[in-house]
């Protein structure tokens, strides 16, 4: 089955105060021995992977380069990267390629370079189109931006564009978002992801929130029930408008769904690269192994190893429900009961009960979680994970 390639670039202009990635601001002379490091990762990467009991398939069907900011690093660093990922893996003539970038960070030199490398999908981070918004958790870009940036992307050739927005912001109230909501519609992308702000000790706003504190903007984000109502919202609205949900948090056009995150949900082989870059891929012996590279710039600068975690069956049951449910078409318990059949009985009273809650709905042999799961997806999934091996 054809690989998913995920490339890390821990890079930021500035750090946004919501952020709890292993991202952050470093000085551009770091770039280079990072380029040089991801480089050598993807140049020895399958002899690696196999040495840790991974199989292989070169044959790539999507690229995801994420951040951090990608477009942060200079055009001969993006352009070796991508020659690398050309030497060693067959990328498919119809393979997704796509690339994170900050609205304002896409000079025209860039954008052709861009192109020349293969991309064919772009992720915007807008998080908000109200500029007080974006300005109070560090955005540096202005909804005019965003505008600007659309409108270049699809003159270089490129349609399939993603805009990222954030409910629960610091300002944020139900008028501004419908205004961020009307600008994303009239944007006219196919693809849209919509997240409820974190909160947790992850980040500076997280960490200020849970204190208590006004740092950050933090007395001005607004409280968890009118959070959860601008979501419901967005699910409203786009979905009304033909950007139809097909995951918690992702909105497509039909055909535009991401094939790359797919492959995360549907458990399909994978590879990741850089700081904080996770993979999954099938072992000789049927089940699989993940791998996860170090969480910080300096271990992974620094050739930490690999963490190595060997999947068994209960674990690929328990991922099969944590990462299917996100899905809105749900998870077919006929398979489930094929591939894990003394396993699976086991969380049948599981399953029942969360129907009975009203957070899973099942029609036919097809379970999916329900309106109010999906605003509970965690504890669903935690329901699923805490449950002992049959």
């Amino acid at each position: 089955m054809p690989l998913g390639l995920y490339i890390a670039v821990p890079f930021c202009r500035t750090k946004c105060t919501y952020c709890n990635f292993a991202s952050d601001v470093f000085s551009r002379a770091v770039f280079d021995n990072y380029v040089k490091r991801l480089c050598a990762e993807i140049e020895h990467s399958t002899q690696n992977a196999e040495q840790m009991g991974g199989v292989v398939d070169r044959s790539v069907g999507s690229i995801y380069l994420g951040g951090g900011t990608p477009t942060i690093l200079d055009i001969a660093q993006l352009e070796r990267v991508f020659v690398t990922i050309r030497q060693i893996f067959a990328v498919q003539q119809d393979a997704e390629i796509t690339v994170e970038c900050a609205p304002g960070t896409l000079s025209g030199q860039m954008l052709d370079a861009l192109v020349q490398c293969g991309v064919n999908r772009v992720s915007l981070g807008v998080q908000s189109f109200i500029d007080k918004e974006a300005a109070s958790v560090g955005r540096l870009h202005k909804c005019q931006t965003v505008v600007d940036d659309l409108a270049r992307l699809r003159a270089a050739g490129v349609a399939n564009i993603n805009v990222d927005l954030i409910a629960g912001l610091p300002h944020q109230n139900q008028e501004s978002w419908n205004e961020s909501l009307g600008q994303l519609l009239a944007t006219g992308v196919p693809h849209a992801s919509v997240y409820m702000l974190e909160v947790d000790e992850g980040s500076r706003l997280g960490r200020e929130l849970i204190a208590g504190g006004q740092k950050y903007h933090a007395h001005f984000v607004p409280d968890e029930d009118l959070t959860v109502g601008l979501y419901e919202a967005a699910c409203r609205r786009l979905n009304g408008a033909g950007i139809k949900q097909y995951e918690i948090s992702n909105f497509a056009q039909l055909g535009f769904e991401s094939k790359h995150n797919l492959k995360y949900w549907t458990r399909q082989p994978y590879l990741g690269f850089g700081v904080d870059a996770h993979s999954m891929l099938p072992m000789r012996d049927g089940n699989a192994v993940r791998l996860s590279n170090p969480d910080s710039l300096e271990k992974y600068l620094a050739r930490e190893p690999v963490c190595i975690t060997r999947i068994d069956p209960l674990m690929a049951l328990e991922e099969r429900f944590f990462l299917g449910l996100r899905l809105n078409r749900g998870v077919d318990v006929r398979d489930l009961q094929q591939e894990f059949p003394e396993l699976f009985d086991g969380r049948r009273s599981i399953i029942s009960e969360l129907i009975r809650e009203a957070l899973l709905e099942q029609q036919g042999e097809i379970i999916r979680l329900s309106h109010q799961g999906r605003l509970l997806s965690n504890e669903v999934f935690e329901r699923f994970l805490t449950t002992e091996s049959a």
